[in-house]
């Protein structure tokens, strides 16, 4: 499923956050490769990659997910 939204997101927030695409994979514990998916929105993350990510991040699920725009 595509999400280019979330992905979009995804990429704003880390790059804002100065981290690289490989440093976030490390911290999720994934590869690199299935990091990319997510912010490419070819894939969706699962619950605990969204709980985790938005911890790495330092932001709110509902904004990643576009419920909220703060």
């Amino acid at each position: 499923m595509i999400n280019t939204e979330v992905g979009r997101r995804l990429k704003e927030i880390r790059m804002s956050s100065g981290l690289t695409q490989r440093e976030v994979s490390e911290r999720l514990g994934i590869v690199l490769q299935q990091y990319q998916t997510y912010e490419s929105g070819r894939y969706q993350m699962d619950y605990d990659k969204i709980v985790r990510v938005c911890k790495i991040l330092n932001v709110s699920a509902d904004y990643l997910l576009g419920i909220d725009e703060i």
